[in-house]
């Protein structure tokens, strides 16, 4: 995966100072773990997604259909929407205790096989390694940078966590790739005989429909 904080990075390696500065640089070292962790976070994402997929096709999600007193037939799937639909009148008790029993069973059943099948432990796992991506991303913003190439990297960082798509065109997303390009070309000029490439960056993943920061 080819990255500008990567780029650059490589290009000073040709000289001996400039490589004890990328090893003594607290964002490039933060930069580093960063992407060993959100590479990670991907791969299991995309693992618990495929367990998901069979998971849902040979049990499917817990849910209960039932007929409400208008004749509208209603499929919940959770207490929680089990309530909101039949409400907590004395005349819906008998209703709503079957409903609860019937969805526990398709629950249990659930469960059962989420844990056979290691859909359990990866969404657990998963969960864990997007927990630590973020915390070390949060640590950027109190992490300071002593070369270029750890100001790309927090950039790099923030616009593969961050966009909803490539080339996102909604604030602050051009703004960033913009300053970006621009360290890249500002370290062209300063080190002409050293190869820049410019910024390449892998596809982000599109976990949303709009443009806009983590919640």
């Amino acid at each position: 995966m080819a990255t500008t904080a990567w780029t650059l990075e490589g290009n000073a390696s040709a000289d001996g100072a400039g490589n004890a500065n990328l090893r003594s640089d607290p964002a490039l070292a933060l930069w580093r773990e960063w992407e060993r962790v959100h590479k990670q976070t991907e791969r299991l994402c995309r693992k618990q997604q495929r367990l998901e997929t069979r998971l849902v096709e040979s049990v499917g999600f817990p849910c209960v259909t039932l007929r409400v007193p208008e004749g509208e037939q209603v499929t919940v799937h959770s207490i929680e929407g089990l309530n909101e639909v039949l409400g907590k009148g004395p005349d819906m008790v008998a209703l709503r205790e079957a409903a609860e029993v019937e969805f526990a069973a398709h629950q249990a059943c659930w469960d059962a096989a989420a844990e056979e099948t290691g859909y359990t432990a990866a969404l657990r796992a998963e969960r864990e390694a997007g927990d630590r991506a973020e915390d070390l991303l949060e640590a950027f913003a109190t992490t300071p940078a002593t070369t270029l190439a750890g100001v790309a990297g927090k950039l790099d960082a923030v616009l593969r966590e961050g966009e909803a798509w490539e080339e996102c065109s909604e604030f602050p997303w051009p703004q960033i790739r913009s300053a970006l390009s621009d360290l890249v070309r500002i370290a062209e000029q300063m080190v002409p005989e050293q190869f820049f490439p410019g910024e390449r960056r892998p596809k982000p993943r599109r976990r949303r429909a709009g443009c806009c920061f983590r919640a």
